[in-house]
């Protein structure tokens, strides 16, 4: 069955990831974490998000992450594992996520209609693919947990990373550095703002202002850093070859089991959203 345009982009982009990431912002993440000893606030992250793929070191994880600074990711990796082993992380990571749904989802957490997308959303994962996606592969590795809630965040874990995993091919196709691929994002309204580019991915103001004078002089921003209408067509075509390469998962689903997964999944993270998920200064272009 043909899905409505961009009906799987806008899914993931609305219902799908942002439940996934809820844990990247919680205070709980890092109240797991601390009590393994990894109190800095950039190791927690690079360790929560590389520990399905082992005890790996800097060279492996910025390869895999593609827009972190590899000096920021050679400053906790591979040190990290020497405080906390890969599975002691996962697990902290798992009560972590736990934790922090319980805590914005309230109620709505127990709902049948949870256990309802979390089936969905594991049905979708049946067409991943693993070559060539590494994160998705490491992950998928993993146990699938049972209560309801968790299976769902594990799910949205596995669909975020397998298309995660297809967007860095496109961006390589696109010609778009890490920096150029953050700094592109942001001037679209819906990236980070160069804090977070800043205080997460570990970038300076010289390598900002350097990667966007490159896009500059491609034509892909113009004098106020704003996108042309170039750089705004360079942006679609990689969200285009990024759907394609991550058709696979909602075209198994279908178009009527991915509009209540876009339904229920919308419904809980505009919960979330309003419980405080993330900063309010995350995104934009300020």
């Amino acid at each position: 069955m043909t899905l409505p345009a961009h009906a799987a982009r806008h899914a993931w982009h609305g219902a799908i990831n942002p439940l996934h990431a809820t844990v990247y912002f919680s205070p709980d993440l890092g109240k797991e974490f601390a009590a393994l000893g990894i109190t800095d606030p950039r190791a927690v992250n690079l360790a929560s998000r590389s520990a399905a793929m082992g005890a790996v070191g800097a060279g492996a994880v910025t390869s895999t992450f593609y827009n972190y600074r590899h000096d920021l990711v050679a400053r906790h990796l591979p040190a990290v594992w020497d405080t906390a082993g890969p599975q002691q992380v996962l697990d902290a990571r798992l009560r972590a996520a736990d934790a922090t749904l319980r805590r914005l989802l309230g109620e709505a957490m127990a709902a049948p209609e949870v256990a309802e997308a979390a089936e969905l959303a594991m049905r979708a994962t049946e067409a991943c693919t693993r070559h060539a996606r590494t994160l998705y592969s490491a992950h998928a590795d993993l146990p699938v947990p049972e209560e309801p809630h968790l299976k769902l965040w594990h799910a949205t874990t596995l669909l975020r990373e397998h298309r995660g995993d297809g967007h860095l091919v496109a961006l390589l196709v696109l010609g778009l550095d890490p920096v150029e691929a953050l700094i592109s994002h942001t001037a679209t309204g819906h990236g980070m703002t160069p804090k977070y580019l800043k205080a997460i991915r570990g970038w300076d103001q010289s390598d900002l202002d350097a990667a966007g004078e490159r896009l500059r002089e491609r034509g892909v921003l113009d004098a106020g850093g704003a996108l042309t209408a170039e750089g705004a067509a360079l942006r679609e075509a990689l969200e285009e070859e990024t759907d394609r390469l991550d058709a696979a998962p909602y075209e198994h689903l279908g178009a009527a089991g991915l509009a209540r997964l876009a339904e229920i999944g919308g419904g809980l993270t505009l919960k979330a959203l309003k419980a405080g998920a993330f900063p309010r200064d995350l995104l934009g272009k300020a």
